[in-house]
């Protein structure tokens, strides 16, 4: 039997949020029904394509480019690649991190090149640089697109710094619950319960401050 969604009430970034957690979850009919309310709503294609490319970082190659192809058959439209510059992405990759993570930035690098150097370089030059760095969404958009691909894939700790990453670079606390609330639509009930409780204990734990 196909899916039904009921999905027009959602706006944009929710949307896309949404989109997002369909392609690393592989629900292919979800994510069909998605684009086409977002094409529907005449979403840029570059958003679309933005959103889904920046999938790779958290579900790898293989996910992402089997929702990149069914987006360019339904679209259809020729990409253009303008190549690697790697001080460019280093810059702006630290530039970035530093939005998203704020003073808990050093921190961060710290933890992770005590148990993977290489992990933190090509955190910074991969992740917030190459990638989350490009033009065609804003950061709000990409932390909100992650917000949600973490809780549908139900990494913790990953999740719980890119719900604080999200509220440093102004997306609403309402909205960032509201997204993981969303997943119950593409059948990720358990995702969504996981992703609530995650930003129930940010909450708590600011509460305590």
């Amino acid at each position: 039997m196909k899916e039904t969604i009921q999905i027009k009430e959602l706006n944009e970034i929710e949307l896309l949020a949404l989109l997002s957690a369909s392609s690393v979850l592989r629900k292919k009919n979800y994510f069909k029904i998605i684009l086409e309310q977002l094409l529907e709503n005449k979403t840029s294609s570059k958003k679309i394509y933005e959103a889904l490319l920046q999938t790779y970082l958290f579900a790898g190659f293989p996910s992402a480019l089997v929702s990149l192809k069914i987006f360019h058959n339904t679209v259809s439209k020729e990409k253009v690649y303008k190549g690697f510059d790697l001080n460019k992405y280093l810059n702006r990759g630290k530039k970035n991190c530093k939005l998203i993570y704020a003073d808990k930035y050093e921190k961060l690098l710290k933890n992770i090149r005590s148990f993977s150097p290489e992990m933190a370089e090509w955190l910074i030059i991969e992740g917030y640089g190459k990638v989350l760095g490009r033009k065609g969404l804003s950061l709000k958009e990409r932390e909100l697109c992650i917000v949600s691909i973490l809780s549908a894939m139900k990494f913790e700790e990953q999740l719980y710094s890119h719900i604080i990453g999200a509220i440093n670079v102004k997306v609403e606390k309402k909205l960032i619950l509201k997204s993981i609330g969303n997943l119950s639509l593409i059948n990720a009930k358990s995702s969504a319960r996981f992703g609530e409780s995650v930003f129930n204990l940010y909450s708590s734990r600011q509460k305590k401050k």
